[in-house]
């Protein structure tokens, strides 16, 4: 079962989409509450793709999810339309966190969160100091700065982001004097150029987003300039030993040239982990191919059983105590 919910973030209201399993009794007491799972959505995703695949299909599994629009995205509040800002992003996450704590549906001591792509970057900074998420996952997961100065499969050359913050500066000046928002495009018009300039995941992105694949109106097309030098500065992965002793799981694919990324962060963090690799999945591949997801989706509903059941139980023994 799916509603239309919004809740608050840093003073923007997002959109939601919140799902309930439709054995959910509220009524019956007995059933009681239930664990409970936040999905942030990749980069320039909306809550209508790839987050709400996932969302929906753990619901499935028993669990309550909510995929939300990040703020300045989607049909979420916030202007300039369109600006990625790491800071928020991470704060949209335990905003998230925050609503669901107030559903009597939700068990707020079972509480976990899920990224894909660039959220799952932001799933690992929002919990390394948010308690509340008592288990973590990515599925793709990224740190979009390391994406954005070394490329999708690390080996940019560093004078390609110092020209995007020569031209975030200039586009900041030019707003300054009156020239109104500065913007990029995401993608280029044809998937013939996608391929040229990114390379099989360039091409794979392009067709997921601007093609009948998986496009939706509100996905993004374009980013403000001033995103660049906010995301410049961000570590996704910076924090993330702070997770420990709560678990982690880092899904990837076999093919996908983000990878590295992956095993940057299971570097990063401390038992207890898990990096997982679904064999023969590309990055994109994980947002939709069921041949992917399927497997994904089973690993995710039992990290999270076992993890929110002892969450549950740590909780108990500490009330007892």
């Amino acid at each position: 079962m799916r509603t239309d919910v919004t809740f608050d973030s840093a003073g923007l209201r997002l959109a939601a989409h919140l799902y309930v399993p439709d054995d959910y009794a509220p009524d019956e007491p007995a059933a009681g509450p239930r664990p409970a799972i936040v999905v942030g959505h990749p980069g320039s995703g909306v809550k209508e793709q790839a987050a709400g695949r996932y969302a929906r299909r753990l619901a499935e599994r028993g669990f309550v999810t909510v995929a939300f629009d990040a703020a300045y995205q989607g049909e979420s509040e916030g202007e300039p339309r369109g600006l990625e800002d790491p800071a928020h992003r991470v704060e949209d996450l335990k905003a998230a966190v925050s609503f669901l704590t107030t559903r009597d549906e939700v068990d707020s001591g079972r509480i976990g969160a899920l990224g894909i792509c660039a959220s799952g970057g932001y799933a690992l900074a929002a919990a390394a100091t948010d308690h509340r998420v008592r288990a973590v996952a990515s599925v793709s997961g990224v740190d979009i700065a390391r994406q954005f100065r070394l490329g999708a499969d690390g080996a940019q050359s560093p004078a390609v982001f110092q020209g995007m913050l020569d031209a975030a500066a200039a586009a900041r000046s030019a707003q300054a004097r009156g020239a109104g928002g500065q913007t990029f495009p995401l993608f280029p018009d044809i998937a013939e150029q996608a391929r040229a300039l990114g390379g099989q995941h360039g091409f794979e992105g392009f067709e997921y987003y601007r093609t009948p694949r998986a496009q939706h109106p509100r996905s993004a097309a374009f980013l403000t300039w001033s995103s660049v030098d906010r995301i410049g500065i961000f570590d996704a992965f910076r924090f993330a030993d702070l997770i420990a002793p709560r678990p982690l799981l880092l899904i990837a694919g076999t093919r996908a040239v983000t990878s590295w990324m992956a095993i940057e962060a299971f570097q990063s963090a401390r038992e207890p982990k898990e990096l997982h690799w679904i064999e023969g999945a590309s990055h994109v591949d994980l947002y939709d191919k069921e041949e992917y997801v399927g497997p994904a989706v089973a690993k995710l509903a039992g990290f999270y059983a076992a993890s929110l059941a002892a969450a549950s139980l740590a909780a108990a023994a500490v009330a007892v105590g």
